[in-house]
């Protein structure tokens, strides 16, 4: 990108001294240099070809600047790795605004400045429209924020009202406004406002308000804005991949503005939370877990991308809405479906290379476990449902195991539940007894049971179940009831997964409790209106004894004079730190040693302040820092295993990742 000051039109020496929306930093080259984006000087594929001093042309593509560059020296070009917008930038200059030589339609020789007089008049008009067009754009507006000097040079006065405030100013401001809506869409509108008007601020009070304003960019709310979508939708926050675009998917990814992409989420809406298939509708989830990445991984915004993949939606209640923005068809699958995701996935390593890191999102289960079997060999890939959900659980599993004792092995698991996220937390757990024990993994499944819709998973189904679920199939006798199979099984731990509100009845809550002195009890299905039991009725159910982790969050409970805090088993603890763990490394694949050293991770955060509490995560209030050790955690495995490409390895990878973070704070212009 070649950034020009508009002083150089405006005197003779063609450099520049004073502040502007630009900044030019140009050393005349000792030939002839042109660039023609209209004229005769462009190749059979259209792409601009500029003349370097041996009267030769050489290519310039219409998205790669770089080679424009090259012929001109001390030129500004912005910093586009990934860390260039921590916080130890922040007190660096930056310019807004920036054009591209390569895109300027008119010819520009540098030796004959008369042709810079002749275009005056038409970049003084440009300039007086770029401080309008600042306000009204997200990743630079600052609202009340721009200073005396930033107002004169970039076109302000004005346009705003003459007070200057500062961010922490307007961040309460805006905590104040969200605070007086009393229906969480309402607040969840209010912040996606923000976010599409000024970037930095959205994020400085989501940072600064984390456990406050979780449950609004996220769940539960962020399920009701899915259902809600069409009706809601405004402006387009990510890309809509449909059955349209078959084949075309490629030049589809190249009109997303940013080009430096290290993250994508896509879904395809058909298993959205415990909410069922919401087809196009789904996009509030790619754009809520990316905003998460940002705000609590510190991957800059600029490098995450959220999808849609559309191939219709079975849902009738959608198809008959006149509101509903996808397309209106029953779903594709089969090799329609097959052939337009392996187009997806091969645009994808295309345009962002290797080392995009590619997050499949509410995918149904007969899709989710073979896309990640299918490419987690040829790209690097993550499920959230089946790794993040896993990660996160065998966390809260390990620090609750220093309050109830014993080792993983010494316990009993029963799930209730046996889709992605059960089965995926099952194999964590298997892996981690077998990790710590060396007992062959075929053993240290024994320990863990499956129920289903059917019943309990056992060997006398195996013909009829799912392939991710047959490891599950143990030597044991039918049982259709779950308080029978808690019974039966005797678990010190219960999980539940199954998408089905109020499962864990009075009777299977008992029955826990007088098998266990302190019983482990998960209830992690979302949103809250499908978690298989509140916090206050674990509690008080067990007598006040039962661990209790959820999905979505609960509010304190009192019982019998104590206050228990319930435990949020979220997901967002895991894969923003994750995610910026690969990332830092150069990760080229997950492996699932890397899930293990997240969670191992995210339990040595807690502490015994938490414990007291009744608390077996760490507060949301120190994500960052969490986020800042499990991407340490993980970039170690990553080196460990060799799949690491960013070297040499920092000494130091918790203060790396650190450095790494996004910082919102509002950056000074020129």
């Amino acid at each position: 990108m070649i950034s020009l000051d508009r002083t150089c039109f405006l005197n003779n020496t063609g450099i520049s001294g004073s502040s502007s929306p630009f900044s030019y930093k140009l050393k005349l080259p000792p030939a002839s240099v042109k660039v023609s984006a209209l004229g005769p000087n462009r190749d059979r594929n259209n792409n601009v070809l500029i003349e370097n001093n041996n009267n030769a042309l050489t290519e310039v593509k219409e998205d790669d600047t770089s080679s424009a560059a090259d012929v001109v020296s001390n030129l500004t070009v912005p910093d586009l790795d990934v860390y260039y917008d921590g916080a130890a930038a922040e007190e660096e200059l930056v310019t807004p605004w920036a054009v591209s030589v390569a895109r300027i339609c008119f010819v520009f020789d540098v030796l004959d400045v008369e042709y810079m007089f002749c275009i005056e008049y038409w970049f003084m008009m440009f300039w007086q429209q770029c401080g309008y067009s600042l306000l009204r754009d997200p990743h630079h507006n600052k609202g009340l924020a721009f200073t005396e000097k930033e107002r004169d040079a970039h076109y302000l006065r004005g346009l705003l009202p003459p007070t200057v405030i500062s961010q922490d100013l307007q961040v309460k401001k805006m905590m104040r406004s969200i605070r007086q809506y009393q229906v969480p869409l309402q607040k969840y509108m209010a912040m996606m406002d923000l976010q599409e008007t000024n970037e930095r601020l959205f994020y400085k009070l989501l940072i600064d308000n984390v456990e406050e304003l979780l449950p609004v960019v996220y769940t539960p709310t962020v399920g009701e804005a899915c259902q809600k979508y069409g009706s809601i939708f405004r402006r387009p926050q990510g890309l809509f991949i449909s059955l349209k675009e078959k084949g075309k998917i490629h030049e589809v990814l190249r009109n997303w503005p940013q080009k430096n992409i290290q993250v994508i989420v896509v879904t395809d809406g058909e298993r959205i939370l415990g909410l069922g298939d919401l087809g196009c509708q789904g996009m509030g989830i790619p754009i809520g877990k990316l905003s998460l990445y940002t705000a609590l991984g510190g991957v800059r915004p600029s490098a995450c991308l959220p999808v849609t993949i559309d191939v219709g939606t079975n849902n009738e209640q959608l198809l008959n809405d006149e509101f509903y923005i996808g397309l209106r068809q029953r779903r594709a699958t089969g090799q329609e479906y097959a052939e337009l995701m392996q187009e997806f996935m091969t645009a994808v390593k295309q345009n962002y290379g290797e080392k995009v890191l590619i997050q499949f999102e509410d995918f149904a289960n007969h899709n989710a476990f073979d896309l990640l079997a299918k490419y987690g060999t040829t790209h690097l890939v993550f499920n959230d449902d089946i790794q993040g959900t896993a990660s996160v659980v065998l966390a809260g599993l390990v620090a609750a195991l220093k309050v109830v004792g014993g080792t993983l092995a010494d316990h009993r698991f029963l799930f209730l539940g046996a889709g992605e996220a059960g089965t995926g937390i099952a194999e964590l757990i298997a892996l981690e007894i077998s990790k710590q024990t060396n007992m062959p993994l075929e053993e240290a499944r024994k320990k863990i049971y499956l129920v289903d819709s059917k019943g309990l998973i056992v060997q006398s189904r195996v013909d009829s179940l799912q392939h991710f679920k047959k490891p599950w199939a143990h030597d044991h006798e039918p049982i259709k009831n779950l308080v029978d199979a808690v019974n039966a099984i005797k678990p010190t731990v219960l999980i539940g997964t199954s998408g089905v509100g109020r499962t864990f009845t009075k009777d299977v809550v008992e029955s826990m409790a007088a098998l266990n002195d302190k019983p482990i009890i998960f209830s992690l299905s979302n949103p809250t209106s499908q978690s298989e039991c509140t916090a206050e009725e674990a509690y008080t159910w067990s007598k006040g004894r039962a661990i209790f982790a959820s999905g979505s969050p609960f509010d304190p409970v009192e019982y019998e004079g104590k206050v228990f805090v319930p435990g949020q088993a979220n997901n967002a603890y895991i894969f923003p730190g994750f995610g910026l763990g690969l990332i830092m490394s150069g990760a080229i694949r997950v492996h699932d040693d890397m899930l293990l050293a997240a969670s191992e991770a995210l339990a040595a955060q807690v502490i015994q302040e938490n414990f007291d509490k009744g608390l077996i995560y760490p507060p949301f209030k120190n994500i960052r820092k969490i986020s800042a050790h499990i991407a340490a955690n993980v970039a170690a495995k990553a080196y460990e295993l060799g799949l690491a490409t960013r070297q040499p390895q920092p000494k130091d990878l918790v203060k790396y990742a650190e450095s790494c973070m996004y910082s919102p704070a509002y950056r000074s212009y020129r």
